[in-house]
């Protein structure tokens, strides 16, 4: 967790709890309402929940995403909104209940803008702070340009012009040495990979022309590290349309390339139904999944088990787990190859554990660990991503997000046995990625499901 984010954890702590007691003090002690005090535990015990509670609602609803050079407004907007439907949600849990702090809708009332008036004080005051801290040139992000033209050299004046923004500007990447090559000349772009880590860049600001659409391609598959912020001007827009967000800042107009792909509360409910889902699952199949562990050990030789090392989010590395459909050791003679739809390796029982994909239900056990969800691009093998990331620009990408056991690629085309398939693939995972939600998971796990029942595929 970032240090800004501890602060506005601690921020919110502070000044939900002083809405609350604020609520208590009018409700019970300021001689108001004439009512019994309740006994000193509430008070306690009911602040700590309340903060609980709206932890939980302000994660959901992305407000622990730390922004920069935001306006006060929006801070207070956004705070009226998810407050508003923060206490919304406790009328309607309270409607029946006779405790005298919710038995009057007008306390619920006075403490919706207790709440809105101190949670948005004290985050105008965090973010006040943070703009004169990045005025003073502290905790700013470091900032590359690419592009040393007249576009690059206009933004760099700019932001120069107003340190409020956030960026410590470092200097400039472009395609060939610029015919003044300053000290702002950090190198090319083919090298930017390594002038990201040695000058510990957190943002790179595209400034090329339109036109360079291959340069373009070679930047973003430079910045692969999540930590990497990847902005660019606005007339570029029509090269990455669909997988971008505006950002506007100080009348200067950005586009924030690859932004999240699910808000927060998506990215919670995804995690939430990952785990129950899988449990269910894990539970109900129990007894298919006793039938084919006695089934693949009588047809072949070998573990009952396929257990092997994939790629997954972040370029992360973990071991993956199968029931066996192929026979024992079955890469010693042909290395590492993707398997064919009439691959002679696969076993009688394998061929019907995969038509049927129960071979896929140890992997429900991967989704529990954290290392796969239900939905997403299917996990590779580390051999085979080495050879990818060099062939197809951007596959990185994918690794971004955790792997599924099934996705829109597995739905929309047949299995992987050439880099033909896996190209195509590629499209409907980065189509996923940019329409990913939990509507379009469900839309894949019915579709799935389909695919099962029809045993389409192999």
């Amino acid at each position: 967790m970032s240090r800004q984010k501890l602060i506005l954890l601690v921020v919110d702590f502070f000044t939900i709890n002083l809405a609350f007691f604020l609520a208590y003090w009018l409700r019970f002690e300021s001689g108001l309402f004439r009512l019994p005090l309740p006994v000193p535990q509430f008070v306690i015990y009911g602040g700590l929940i309340i903060w609980v509670y709206w932890l939980v609602i302000f994660t959901f609803r992305g407000h622990y995403r730390i922004q920069h050079a935001v306006s006060r407004f929006d801070v207070f907007v956004n705070v009226l909104k998810t407050t508003f439907i923060g206490v919304l949600i406790l009328f309607l849990l309270t409607t029946d209940i006779s405790h005298p702090i919710t038995r009057s809708r007008s306390i619920i009332a006075s403490y919706w803008l207790l709440m809105v008036f101190w949670v948005s004080l004290g985050r105008i005051t965090f973010y006040t702070v943070q703009r004169n801290l990045f005025n003073r040139g502290i905790g700013l992000r470091r900032a590359v340009i690419v592009g040393c033209n007249d576009r690059g050299k206009d933004l760099y004046k700019r932001l120069k012009r107003y340190p409020a923004l956030g960026f410590e500007m470092v200097g400039f990447v472009d395609k060939k040495n610029p015919a003044e090559n300053g000290p702002l000349f950090l190198g090319k772009i083919k090298n930017l990979a390594s002038i990201i880590d040695n000058y510990r860049i957190n943002e790179v600001l595209i400034a090329l022309d339109s036109k360079d659409h291959r340069e373009i391609i070679r930047v973003i598959s430079s910045c692969n590290s999540p930590n990497i912020s990847l902005k660019i001007i606005p007339d570029l827009y029509d090269i990455i349309s669909g997988q971008a967000r505006t950002n506007q800042i100080y009348g200067l107009p950005l586009i924030e390339i690859f932004p999240d792909f699910m808000p927060p509360w998506e990215q919670a409910a995804k995690r939430a139904i990952d785990i129950v889902f899988s449990l269910f699952i894990l539970i109900i199949t129990l007894p298919i999944s006793m039938i084919v562990a006695i089934a693949v050990k009588a047809d072949s030789r070998g573990p009952i088990f396929y257990r092997q090392k994939r790629v997954g989010k972040g370029g992360k590395e973990f071991i993956i787990n199968k029931f066996r459909s192929m026979v024992h050791r079955a890469e010693d003679r042909t290395g590492a190859v993707w398997a064919g739809k009439d691959d002679s390796r696969i076993t009688r029982v394998g061929r019907v554990i995969r038509s049927l994909r129960v071979d896929e239900i140890p992997q429900f056990i991967n989704v529990l660990d954290g290392d796969m969800s239900l939905v997403g691009p299917r996990p590779e093998r580390s051999v085979f991503v080495k050879k990818l990331r060099k062939k197809i620009p951007l596959y990185e990408r994918r690794l971004n997000v955790r792997p599924g056991i099934t996705g829109w690629a597995q739905v929309k085309h047949k299995y992987d046995e050439s880099l033909d398939d896996v190209r195509v693939k590629l499209r409907y995972d980065f189509f996923y990625l940019e329409n990913m939600s939990l509507r379009m998971d469900f839309k894949i796990l019915l579709n799935t499901i389909w695919v099962i029942i029809s045993r389409k595929g192999h």
